[in-house]
């Protein structure tokens, strides 16, 4: 087995590990809150509410308005930078192909179906208030 083989495998088993890895550790410990939280319960011991909540941070809420429209932008604007750069930098270095404007479409395409999603979602978060409206100034 050469290098030529042992880099990709290398590569693919970096990528899983950083994608799996963090849903292993957050399972494992959300396990032992549990297993915690039950031996507490069996002995009679009351539940502070730092532990529910603590338990209860890590589930999601529904996406809302605002949250798609701002995930929409950021893809939108990676997908534009994308293609800047294709654009810029194959215009100096004289080139023509143009090859980054294919994966500039990708993200580009993301972030307008999350901003027509944002149109579309019936969640709406609350506003938070002008820190000077919310002490009573004007």
């Amino acid at each position: 087995m050469g290098p030529e083989i042992i880099v990709p495998i290398g590569a693919f088993a970096m990528i899983v590990a950083i994608v799996c890895l963090p849903f292993y550790f957050r399972s494992r410990e959300r396990r032992e809150m549990q297993r915690t939280l039950r031996v507490a319960i069996e002995k009679g011991q009351p539940v502070p509410p730092e532990v529910i909540e603590a338990m209860s941070r890590s589930v999601k809420t529904p996406p809302t308005r605002l949250r798609d429209l701002r995930t929409g932008v950021i893809w939108l604007a990676v997908g534009i930078g994308i293609a800047g750069a294709t654009y810029f930098g194959d215009f100096i270095h004289g080139g023509n192909d143009f090859d980054g404007f294919g994966f500039a479409c990708i993200p580009v395409v993301i972030g307008v179906a999350f901003i027509v999603l944002s149109f579309f979602n019936p969640n709406k978060e609350e506003r938070v208030q002008d820190g000077s409206r919310a002490l009573g100034g004007a």
